[in-house]
């Protein structure tokens, strides 16, 4: 039986690709420092709990021990980090690091996190300008994506079969911020108008994780060293999503699509990039990858996932949902 570990399989991505594999046969495991934290439903598929601390050099190579047919690495963000992972590489046919489309720079220099929001004329292909690598604090809006390229390249430049995945903006079952929460908790609270800034037009490529999980494996059967884009087969927009969420849960409202010289504090959304934000897949598809399928097929795995539990749901003091969900001012421009 093939092995497979999941380094950080308690995440979105990680849940899903122990998900994916185990169900394809793989002997998966996945690892994190909270047992309490494993997903039931990786235990119920037979995938096994290891507690062990990514960044601690002698429980990593326990982990890996003999080697493994598959390393995934959902934890890996700075150099550092990879770097770790360097000694055992030699014992694993196929390594994947998964990174973030967070590390691509449009003409300007810009990204994703900047304070002035890239513009993306075109499909972004791997082979696009990124920022430059950096070593500083990745948990910030300009360390995230510079620590991710200096990881990458610890990774590519080990002569390894390495593959790099670079994820846009991923949905599913334990995403830490499911930013689909917008529009789920509207239809719990029975809004009957949903607005949307630029008419709804604006979109940054969304990512489920069950698609980037069906990646892994096909990377896994085709071991090498490369970097893949990971994203949905279609790229909505945000009336997209918006419709996307309300339709499963049978919910309908009435849309006002807002003017670009609107208030920009109303109808904001986290996908409002104009022009959208598009990944270009081509080199996935080439692989021989096929996706799940595309964003309104999968996202009810997170919507699903949100409505079972309060659990799951982000806090009601969450700083990046607390303007997305409040409707004071939008009441107000109803009303007026």
């Amino acid at each position: 039986m093939k092995r497979a570990i999941v380094l950080g399989g308690n995440g979105v991505l990680g849940r899903a690709i122990a998900l994916r594999l185990a169900a394809a046969g793989w002997a998966t495991e996945v690892t994190g420092r909270d047992p309490s934290r494993f997903p039931s439903e990786l235990s119920r598929a037979g995938v096994r709990f290891r507690r062990s601390d990514r960044r601690d050099a002698g429980e990593l190579a326990e982990v890996i021990g003999r080697g493994a047919d598959l390393l995934v690495d959902a934890r890996c963000y700075t150099a550092a980090d990879a770097r770790m992972l360097l000694p055992h590489l030699g014992d694993i046919r196929s390594t994947v690091m998964l990174s973030s489309k967070a590390v691509y720079v449009d003409r300007d220099g810009n990204h994703v996190n900047s304070d002035i929001p890239p513009r993306f004329e075109e499909p972004i292909r791997e082979d696009a300008p990124t920022m430059q690598p950096g070593d500083g604090e990745y948990r910030s809006r300009d360390g995230y994506g510079a620590n991710k390229v200096a990881a990458e390249l610890v990774l590519l430049e080990s002569g390894r079969p390495v593959t790099v995945i670079r994820a846009s903006k991923v949905h599913g079952a334990g995403a830490a911020n499911p930013r689909e929460w917008m529009f789920v908790k509207r239809v719990l609270d029975g809004r009957r108008v949903v607005l949307l800034a630029r008419g709804g037009r604006g979109g940054d490529h969304t990512t489920a994780a069950a698609n980037t999980a069906a990646l892994v494996e096909t990377v896994a059967a085709n071991p090498g060293a490369r970097i893949l884009n990971s994203a949905d087969p279609d790229a909505p927009t945000g009336l997209e999503i918006a419709r996307a969420v309300a339709g499963p849960l049978g919910h309908e409202w009435r849309e006002v699509l807002l003017p670009d010289d609107a208030d920009p504090a109303l109808g904001a959304h986290p996908w409002d990039f104009v022009p959208p934000i598009v990944l270009d897949t081509t080199a996935s598809a080439a692989l021989g990858y096929r996706p799940v399928g595309t964003f309104a097929k999968t996202v009810g795995a997170e919507i699903d996932w949100l409505v079972a539990s309060k659990a799951n749901r982000p806090a009601a003091s969450d700083e990046y949902f607390e303007h997305l969900t409040d409707y004071t001012r939008e009441d107000r421009f109803l009303a007026g």
